[in-house]
């Protein structure tokens, strides 16, 4: 999360959806930038609660299909295990960070591949089950601006205008995943983020297609 008094912007990061990017490019165009804490990935209804005046602000952020996006997450938090976590060998940390990951990531490591990943992650951590469009939509707000990660570049446009920036191609940032995400599930797990993010598929119209 990200706010801009000067520009009267607030930029709110769901998870795995290109936030690293948006990011930068909010970072370039105002510098003025802050925060309301340590949450990296609050939701805009708690935003708003902790500073109501924040409604008034262009509020902004990117969602994803949820398939590919669960396939990205999986494929984060396999990369740093099988680089620093349990899987490498190397000596463990509790502490949040590139080395320790997070806790979210340590509990992931243990699972035994994607298919555990998404039918177990999804009930065991209410992260890895929160709908993208609870972080945009509150009962008497919505997000002004909700870009999609599948068209990044012509919906950062909108952003990158607003703050006074030349439009230009961003840069990608974390991509993990390798291969077409289709190819990561059965029908099981695609059933299930089916009806973990029900409500995504409706409010976005995303399909597995």
């Amino acid at each position: 999360m990200l706010i801009s008094d000067a520009h009267r912007l607030l930029f709110i990061h769901v998870p795995k959806t290109g936030g690293v990017t948006v990011e930068s490019v909010v970072r370039e165009g105002a510098h003025d930038l802050r925060d309301l804490g340590p949450r990296r990935h609050p939701r805009l209804r708690w935003v708003l609660q902790q500073e109501p005046g924040l409604a008034d602000y262009w509020t902004f952020g990117f969602v994803r299909n949820p398939w590919s996006r669960m396939v990205s997450w999986w494929s984060m938090i396999d990369r740093w295990n099988h680089r620093l976590g349990p899987a490498s060998g190397k000596p463990q940390v509790e502490q949040d960070g590139p080395r320790g990951g997070n806790p979210l990531w340590r509990a992931v490591a243990k699972y035994a591949d994607f298919e555990e990943f998404v039918l177990r992650g999804t009930e065991e951590h209410p992260r890895l089950a929160t709908p993208q469009v609870d972080f945009l939509v509150t009962p008497r707000r919505r997000a002004d601006h909700i870009g999609r990660t599948e068209r990044l570049a012509a919906d950062l446009a909108v952003v990158q205008k607003r703050l006074g920036l030349p439009v230009v191609d961003p840069p990608r940032r974390n991509t993990w995943s390798t291969g077409p995400w289709q190819d990561y599930y059965d029908d099981r797990t695609r059933r299930r983020v089916a009806e973990v993010y029900a409500r995504d598929l409706t409010e976005f119209g995303y399909t597995f297609d």
